[in-house]
Parts: structure tokens; C-alpha cells; sequence
């Protein structure tokens, strides 16, 4: 529905139906809050920042979450360095965004939005072949694998990063 309302914001019937939905969807979603583990709610706060396009703030609430986990290679933390890791991009801190990517993927090789990351931060850092190795892993996964998008992304910046070492 929300996604209708944006192609046709004035269509009566589609608003009624959103007057319906939303406070069930409200609901539905504070009692699904309510039920996190304390840890997961910090996440979500980080991800509302995230949203909001509130970056520091998201950082703030990924780290306060990292802090509180004690296993580091739970799927929490790994998303938590994930999200991360895109904040710090979107910031245009590399280096964060080269450390947080390189936490996920110390636990999860196949992770391709942490290489793909990885990879855009270390070009941006002028670290022309380890980007490159990472693009050249997104590849070898395969289209089929990483989707195409990502994978027409890193071949892209392959012939890039060709052009640049050579």
C-alpha cells in the first residue's frame, strides 16, 4: 500500500486502505519491539538512524550493540559490523568501512555486499589490488549467485581497476 501511495498520493481508496492498515501495522510492530532481546532493540534503533539517514547516530548504536555482544561472530555482531561498515561509507570513512567489512567477512568469506563494500573503500583508499581481489572474488561467484546488480557493479570496477594497474 505504502509503496501505491507513492506512485498515486491522492487516490482515496488506496489512503482509506492505508487509514486501515496502519495502526494494525503500528501495533504490530511495537509488540514486535517489545519482544527483542534488549541487544536486537539497540540494533533496530541503529537501523531507524540508518533510515533517517542519521549515520553518527547509527554508528553510535551499532557500537553500543558490538559492546554488549560477547561473540563477535554471532549473526547479531555480524550484521551490526555490516551496517556499520555501510554507515561508514556513507560517510566517507574507508578505512571504518575497510575494517567493519573485513570483521564480516573473517566470518563469512561469501559475504557480497561486505566485499563489494570492501572493495568500493579500499579503491577509495587507492588500494587499487585489494580491490581488485575483491571484485575478482564477487566474480567468481558467479551472477547467478551474487545477483546482477552486484555482479555488474564489480565487473565494472574491475575493468576499472585494470585500467589503473596496469
Amino acid at each position: 500500500v505504502d509503496s501505491a501511495l507513492r506512485l498515486d498520493p491522492n487516490n482515496k481508496a488506496l489512503n482509506r486502505l492505508m487509514d486501515t492498515v496502519r495502526p494494525q501495522y503500528e501495533r504490530a510492530e511495537k509488540h514486535r519491539m517489545a519482544s527483542l532481546d534488549p541487544k536486537e532493540r539497540i540494533k533496530e534503533e541503529g537501523d531507524t538512524c540508518f533510515k533517517n539517514a542519521n549515520f553518527e547516530g547509527a554508528i553510535k548504536a551499532y557500537t553500543k550493540c558490538l559492546d554488549a555482544i560477547s561473540d563477535k561472530s554471532s549473526e547479531l555482531a555480524l550484521k551490526c559490523y555490516g551496517n556499520r561498515a555501510a554507515c561508514h561509507k556513507q560517510l566517507s570513512n574507508f578505512e571504518g568501512t575497510i575494517s567493519d567489512s573485513t570483521m564480516v567477512l573473517e566470518y563469512k568469506p561469501d559475504d557480497v555486499k561486505a566485499l563489494v563494500r570492501r572493495a568500493q573503500a579500499f579503491e577509495a583508499c587507492e588500494r587499487y589490488k585489494s580491490a581488485l581481489q575483491d571484485v575478482r572474488q564477487v566474480l567468481a561467484f558467479g551472477v547467478d549467485v551474487v545477483g546482477k546488480p552486484s555482479f555488474d557493479l564489480a565487473n565494472g570496477m574491475q575493468h576499472r581497476l585494470n585500467k589503473v594497474i596496469a
